[in-house]
């Protein structure tokens, strides 16, 4: 994408660059989302390159998620048996929705900001996904720690999978209050993938929820390592 888009600055002229640029995107995506649509599995294969498309036409690289933690996502989604929790919403919201919508399992999506909030609630119902139930409000003080304000009494109790890029990692405690504040509402032998596994902070936060869950932790990748935690299954 990065060729074709030095390529587009030489052919288009400059006042016509930034909305050309925006269209281009947008075939992209639309282009990408209904191949993700009929075979969720070719996300997984770097060689055919439809994750990056999906990047590259939602158009917001600096913050999503890159290719590791996104395919490691989407590969435990395709498997997993109970319900998503995602922490954190963007491109992996409409994705897990559509492989939760095509298995008959819910994602439940937590985010802070209400204008980000806005925008991929559109997407999501540009795209018609249902499947996807997402809650939207600031983020709550808990005294230690601050996180999501979920709404406990509206959620299930078997989160198989916890996809966590949020919230942001400057907020008091960063992602620390997923287990204090859900960790009874995750299924056993539940996974969670924790990005932005290589800063100091989130490798602080899994050893923490190693210990106070009994998991196994794993770092992983090497563009972008995440973290992936593993709770341990009762008899």
């Amino acid at each position: 994408m990065s060729v074709l888009t030095q390529a587009l600055n030489y052919v288009v002229p400059s006042p016509f660059q930034r909305p050309f640029r925006a269209f281009h995107r947008d075939y992209i995506f639309h282009s990408a989302f209904h191949r993700f649509v009929k075979t969720p599995e070719a996300a997984l294969d770097p060689d055919l390159g439809l994750l990056s498309q999906l990047i590259y036409g939602w158009g917001n690289e600096g913050w999503s998620a890159r290719e590791e933690f996104l395919v490691a996502s989407l590969r435990h989604a395709l498997c997993t048996k109970g319900n998503i929790l995602e922490c954190g919403t963007g491109l992996s919201t409409l994705l897990l929705g559509i492989i939760a919508q095509q298995n008959g399992r819910c994602l439940w999506s937590l985010e802070h900001s209400r204008p980000w909030g806005r925008k991929v609630r559109d997407e999501l119902r540009t795209y018609r996904i249902d499947a996807v139930n997402m809650f939207v409000k600031p983020l709550k003080d808990y005294g230690e720690y601050t996180w999501y304000d979920a709404p406990l009494d509206k959620l299930p109790g078997n989160f198989s999978l916890v996809v966590c890029d949020g919230p942001p990692g400057s907020t008091p405690g960063g992602r620390y209050g997923l287990v204090p504040v859900m960790k009874r509402r995750m299924a056993p032998g539940a996974v969670i993938l924790l990005k932005d596994g290589i800063r100091e902070g989130e490798q602080a936060i899994a050893s923490r929820w190693v210990e106070e869950m009994s998991a196994d932790g794993e770092l992983i990748g090497e563009q972008d390592p995440y973290i992936e935690l593993r709770l341990p299954r009762r008899s």
